[in-house]
């Protein structure tokens, strides 16, 4: 059959890749090229676009846009990765901030500042994702680039855990804001859970659960394709 060129809005589970997902695809798209706008790890959720056929020209347009993601960070540790699937570096046994003094911290980093790209990352160096260079003990050099936090806002703190929902330009890594929350803590912190919930005007409510693909023919994906110049003009 020939498949649409478009968008698939597709709500990613938290233990595949995002690779994973057009792998389950791919081989029912007839050809079709296929691609996705903006990586989510293994740890993360939620909105995944994947672009279909000529929409894979349109990548940049969808990655440029405004993330929206909702968090949760464990206060009191850090690790190597940024998150809890790593080695610890540093604990510590001080209180968390109460819900009071975590939205002040959060309020004092809205804004933009320069944030310098963490090693476990998919960012590329010579062609080389930073995470398999850190996999195998490397560190490299990175350039920090400008971010724009627009706003971020606390959900809920319960003992050394807390979560927020924030609205960050692309590019920003929620890990490293993390840390950032967490040296303003003066406790440390590790993320311990992402969801994505927005690229742009594209939200979650709007997505297909992941899981649900694996057992998806070619006419139900096709069928939920949203054209490309209905959305994106």
């Amino acid at each position: 059959m020939s498949f649409p060129d478009g968008l698939l809005l597709v709500d990613k589970p938290a233990g595949p890749t995002s690779y994973d997902i057009i792998r389950w695809i791919k081989p029912k798209l007839g050809g079709a090229k296929i691609g996705h706008a903006g990586t989510l790890d293994p740890l993360a959720s939620g909105l995944l676009v994947i672009l279909i056929g000529k929409a894979t020209k349109r990548q940049d347009d969808v990655m440029g846009s405004d993330k929206v993601y909702r968090c949760r960070l464990r206060f009191g540790l850090r690790t190597d990765t940024g998150d809890v699937t790593g080695r610890t570096i540093e604990s510590s046994t001080a209180p968390a901030p109460d819900g009071e003094r975590l939205w002040r911290i959060l309020s004092d980093l809205a804004g933009e500042h320069m944030q310098t790209p963490p090693m476990y990352s998919a960012l590329k160096q010579k062609g080389v994702p930073l995470y398999k260079l850190a996999r195998a003990g490397k560190t490299v050099e990175r350039k920090p680039r400008k971010v724009s936090i627009r706003w971020m806002e606390p959900l809920e703190t319960q003992g050394d855990e807390a979560s927020f929902r924030v609205r960050c330009s692309s590019g920003t890594y929620i890990r490293s804001l993390v840390e950032d929350i967490g040296a303003a803590a003066g406790v440390g912190a590790t993320m311990s859970a992402l969801a994505r919930e927005a690229i742009g005007n594209f939200t979650i409510d709007r997505a297909t659960p992941g899981d649900q693909l694996r057992q998806w023919d070619a006419e139900t994906i096709a069928r939920s394709v949203v054209p490309v110049d209905s959305v994106l003009s």
